[in-house]
């Protein structure tokens, strides 16, 4: 068996990958271009990988590809219909990541709403030890207790995050695909309506495309905080942006992108300076624990697919 593992450089640089050749013939690449996929997947029988995209034109000539692993919950990377129908299998991972993008998508609505970026610098940087004021109360901020918190996607990285803003004292509403009786579930458009702060947790699908737009920015209150940690693509890039320069937006966070990284055309490069502003590079999923884990997950896919009981398929 063949492995082939495309990007290890998106797994840190602090990971044991030598527990990978115990499965058999391995080969590991720290970034691979798009147009090097091809070249290198086409003699593999196991390909590992996070970001690279896959699809027809660049697996079309794997002829020993059997399995795919993929190191997140999302696969909106890779055309599983196409596999599907070549008879490859794909495995995702679940669950790996849920405390680490929770604990981003608070510290980053902290942030917003506390500006303690902006308090440290008024220190470091002198302004403090010579105003003579014991004190600074500006850029006002609010106590989230008693603000209503909307999530968009309630899966287990919704549900921890809703856990955390219950113990803060906010008022957790959510939308999702099916009714849940353990939750206050609205519909999107109300929600958007009285949520002081909206957190973004949806799979990127057909349906979740471009869903946080003008129609839904529009109903927003005017000071919301909005943070994204689902993908770049469920929310309008550019009616955001447009957004927040207007200020119809409180605050903006992200830690996702419809192009990664984004270059200077890109909608957010124009307010990542903003002071309302929280721009991450897709990091929320990656402590220490949520890597070792990930990487753990996939060598047992891999383990469980070849021992006749494959484990977390999408096809």
């Amino acid at each position: 068996m063949k492995i082939t593992l495309l990007d290890a450089a998106t797994l840190g640089d602090d990971l044991d990958l030598n527990k990978i050749s115990e499965l058999g013939e391995t080969e590991i690449f720290d970034i691979t271009e798009a147009n090097d996929v091809a070249g290198r997947i086409k003699d593999t029988d196991v390909i590992m990988l996070n970001k690279v995209k896959l699809g027809e034109h660049n697996l079309k000539d794997a002829k020993k590809l059997r399995l795919i692993c993929v190191a997140a919950t999302g696969y909106d990377n890779i055309d599983i219909e196409y596999c599907k129908k070549k008879g490859i299998t794909v495995c995702n991972v679940i669950g790996y990541s849920t405390d680490s993008v929770a604990q981003t998508t608070v510290a980053s609505v902290l942030e917003m709403a506390t500006h303690v970026r902006e308090y440290s610098r008024y220190v470091s940087s002198g302004e403090y030890t010579f105003s003579g004021k014991a004190n600074k109360v500006t850029p006002v901020y609010h106590e989230l207790s008693g603000k209503t918190w909307g999530i968009v996607g309630y899966g287990n990285i919704g549900k921890k995050v809703g856990e955390i803003a219950k113990a803060f004292g906010c008022r957790v509403v959510v939308n999702k695909r099916t009714f849940d009786p353990n939750a206050e579930c609205l519909a999107l458009e109300e929600l958007c309506r009285i949520s002081d702060i909206i957190t973004i947790h949806t799979p990127l699908t057909s349906e979740t495309r471009g869903l946080i737009g003008v129609d839904m920015i529009s109903r927003m209150k005017k000071d919301v905080i909005i943070y994204n940690a689902a993908r770049g693509a469920v929310t309008d890039e550019e009616a955001i942006a447009s957004a927040v320069m207007d200020g119809r937006i409180g605050s903006f966070g992200t830690d996702v992108y419809s192009v990664e990284p984004f270059d200077e055309t890109h909608p957010m490069f124009k307010i990542k300076d903003m002071p309302n502003v929280c721009l991450t590079p897709h990091m929320a999923w990656g402590s220490y624990e949520a890597r070792c884990r990930v990487l753990d997950e996939m060598i047992q896919n891999i383990r469980a697919y070849y021992s006749g009981n494959p484990r977390n398929a999408l096809n």
